[in-house]
């Protein structure tokens, strides 16, 4: 669904304006627990604060990701878009899986190459994380077993790009899980996307408590609005206060879901290379824009 929109960054990045952005909205988390508290305040029960993740990611979210990727032991897990990795961490550990995790905020990979050993102890080297652009992951052709990306298609992001990138790098018979949400009353654009990337799509799981959750959380920002301003500062707590003021009147008709989108094991996939597929069309000139972590 969504996850907090970054303040636009004082100083502008080397890496451009989105990478700041990110890189200030993780330093001024990891300074204060009074997200994590909200976050906690609102799922209830259901929040993992193992994850410590600024997301829709809860219990029965994991649980379902772990039995939607279907990996065996050993194998390579991408978490794409990881932000400060506990979610690729907590489900690297639970599949005995190597992982491979990405964001385009240094700030956020170096929170999440410091939380390795937290989750796999001794084996805290079969994770490693690096900077990399969902539409540019940089990985080689089909070499994923399973890949999972949570609340990363933000609002400016081109998600047929995203979603070919990741096709491109799954291996044949893996899983791609993403989290994505919709106007209820649109036709979803999930089956194009698939089709483009030479994937099918497995399974879609509603998640119809979800807006629910995000609607307690904003009332709960615009509650603490003077704690988040004293933590978090000016810039970091009027992005998630206009998020919330935003977003509260749309919840009703949002339907979420974990779309899980399959590579075929083919007997030719499985003695070489896939098939190459064409690009999805792009508008003329489109680059995804800084985005904001508006619903997907």
């Amino acid at each position: 669904m969504s996850t907090t929109r970054p303040a636009a960054p004082t100083t502008p990045s080397p890496r451009g304006p989105r990478a700041a952005a990110y890189d200030a909205f993780h330093a001024a988390r990891a300074r204060s627990d009074l997200p994590a508290r909200l976050y906690a305040a609102a799922m209830g029960d259901d929040y993992p604060s193992e994850i410590g993740a600024s997301s829709s990611c809860d219990w029965p979210l994991l649980g379902l990701m772990a039995a939607r990727l279907r990996m065996a032991p050993g194998r390579l897990l991408v978490d794409a878009g990881c932000g400060n990795g506990g979610v690729g961490l907590w489900l690297a550990r639970a599949l005995a899986a190597h992982l491979d995790g990405f964001d385009l905020s240094p700030v956020a990979v170096a929170q999440a190459t410091g939380r390795r050993r937290h989750f796999l102890g001794e084996q805290s080297r079969r994770a490693s994380f690096r900077v990399a652009e969902l539409e540019k992951t940089g990985l080689p052709d089909h070499m994923a077993h399973g890949i999972v990306c949570v609340n990363a298609l933000t609002g400016g992001i081109d998600k047929a790009a995203v979603v070919y990138e990741l096709g491109r790098i799954l291996a044949p018979g893996g899983r791609l899980v993403m989290t994505r949400s919709q106007r209820a009353a649109t036709t979803p654009p999930w089956q194009e996307h698939a089709r483009a990337a030479g994937l099918q799509v497995e399974h879609v799981d509603e998640r119809p408590g979800e807006p629910a959750m995000w609607e307690r959380l904003y009332r709960l920002w615009i509650e603490h609005a003077e704690d988040l301003r004293r933590e978090l500062g000016e810039d970091q707590a009027h992005g998630m206060l206009g998020e919330a003021h935003r977003m509260l009147p749309t919840l009703a008709g949002r339907r979420a879901v974990l779309l899980t989108l399959h590579r075929p094991a083919t007997s030719r996939a499985a003695s070489g290379p896939a098939d190459r597929m064409a690009r999805p069309d792009r508008r003329p000139g489109a680059r995804p824009t800084p985005p904001g972590r508006t619903p997907q």
